[in-house]
């Protein structure tokens, strides 16, 4: 039972290898990210900007995130902003369900 478990979250969760810099800089840093195909922006967490200490610029009003089921996102509005630059790191192509 414990394997169909494992292989059910394999379906459901998608995470590739993306590198993110900011634009006047020239390291990068190389992430592994959750591919939300239902989110209707990107987000990055506060803890991952201040680690790797991208620039973040204060929002003139926060944006407050809703969960599927319309629920405020526990974590709170969205206060932040920081402009990188990604690109997908991994070159790998990935073809599901594509058949009976």
């Amino acid at each position: 039972m414990e394997k169909k478990e494992k292989k059910e979250k394999l379906l459901r969760e998608v995470m590739i290898k993306i590198r993110l810099k900011q634009k006047k800089d020239k390291e990068e840093i190389v992430v592994e990210v959750l591919l939300d195909s239902g989110a209707m922006g990107l987000v990055m967490s506060e803890e991952l900007a201040k680690k790797h200490r991208f620039r973040r610029t204060k929002l003139e009003r926060p944006i407050y995130v809703r969960n599927v089921d319309s629920m405020l996102n526990y974590t709170g509005p969205i206060v932040n902003i920081v402009d990188v630059i990604a690109q997908k790191s991994v070159d790998r192509h990935l073809g599901l369900g594509l058949g009976p």
